[in-house]
This record gives structure tokens, C-alpha cells and sequence, in this order.
């Protein structure tokens, strides 16, 4: 269902996960739901995946995980902010340890000269830490490759982070 890579990279995120007995929670808009989708096509994911929030409305990402409305107003839902927002909101509003969070624009509608097609924010959120990326990708890829690309580096930035949160 999903390319060797990214499925190899989300066995990473499992066994870590598991290994540190973490569980992760998904707050997803561009990606609607592929992120905790390809983390449960892993055997064993139960140990590890908390569930998932598609919050790909405005409306989705207030009511659902607390994205404070003054955020999406001054810095709109595609923005480094939002994704902070998002993957804080989705910690709090679970149980999970970490949380990853992902708002973009993966076309091939929808962008503009400011926000692009190909626009994608990240948030990772820990207890203890958050950490944000933004990423271009080539709108060339489609609107399909834009979201694969973006479960992939959601899933890097979870490692990453999980990496960073050792002692």
C-alpha cells in the first residue's frame, strides 16, 4: 500500500516507540489520515499508535485539538504556527507521549505566490519540547507524491525527535 521506504521507516517509528513504551498521536490535515494509516500497517503498532485526529477543516482543528482561532486568523492554517498549534493541541488531547502534526497545500489547487503548492509545515510536540520544519516540494510531484513525501518526512521528523528526547 505504501512505498518500501516509507513502510520501513514507519516499522523505525514503531519499534522506537515501542522500545521507549510511547504511544503517538497524529494531528493530520493535507495527509487526511495516511500518516497513522501507514503506522498501523506495521504488526504491533497497537503498543504504539494512540489514534489520530484528520482536522482538515479550520472547524476540525479548534474543536478537535485546540488550534486557538487567533492563530489561524493571523497566520492562516498552512503556517509554522499552525502545525506548533496542531501537534500541541493533539498531545494534550490525548494521552500519547508524542504527537505529530502536518498542515499543507498538496495542490493542485489551492496554492498561491505566498503559499505555494508543495507548502507543507510540520510539528512534532513532546512534553518537554516542539519541534516545527517547513518543507517545499516540488509541485511537479502531484497531489499524491506531495502527501507521500509528506508522511515521509513526518515520520523522519518523528525519529528525529525521539532521538533528541534521550536522555
Amino acid at each position: 500500500m505504501f512505498p518500501d521506504d516509507v513502510t520501513l521507516l514507519a516499522n523505525q517509528v514503531v519499534s522506537a516507540l515501542t522500545e521507549r513504551n510511547m504511544t503517538i498521536v497524529t494531528a493530520e490535515s493535507c495527509t487526511g489520515g495516511l500518516i497513522a494509516g501507514v503506522l498501523t500497517e506495521i504488526s504491533g503498532s497497537s503498543a504504539a499508535v494512540y489514534g489520530g485526529f484528520v482536522t482538515y477543516a479550520n472547524e476540525a482543528k479548534i474543536e478537535m485539538i485546540g488550534v486557538p482561532m487567533a492563530t489561524l486568523e493571523a497566520h492562516g492554517a498552512v503556517s509554522t504556527e499552525t502545525a506548533r498549534a496542531m501537534a500541541e493541541g493533539a498531545l494534550k488531547a490525548s494521552p500519547a507521549q508524542i504527537a505529530i502534526a502536518v498542515t499543507g497545500i498538496a495542490g493542485p489547487t489551492g496554492g498561491s505566490a505566498e503559499k505555494p503548492v508543495g507548502l507543507v509545515h510540520f510539528g512534532c510536540a513532546t512534553p518537554g519540547n516542539t519541534l516545527v520544519r517547513e518543507h517545499r516540494f516540488d509541485p511537479d510531484l502531484g497531489r499524491g507524491g506531495i502527501r507521500e513525501a509528506t508522511v515521509r518526512e513526518a515520520l523522519r521528523l518523528v525519529l528525529e525527535a525521539l532521538s533528541a528526547d534521550q536522555p
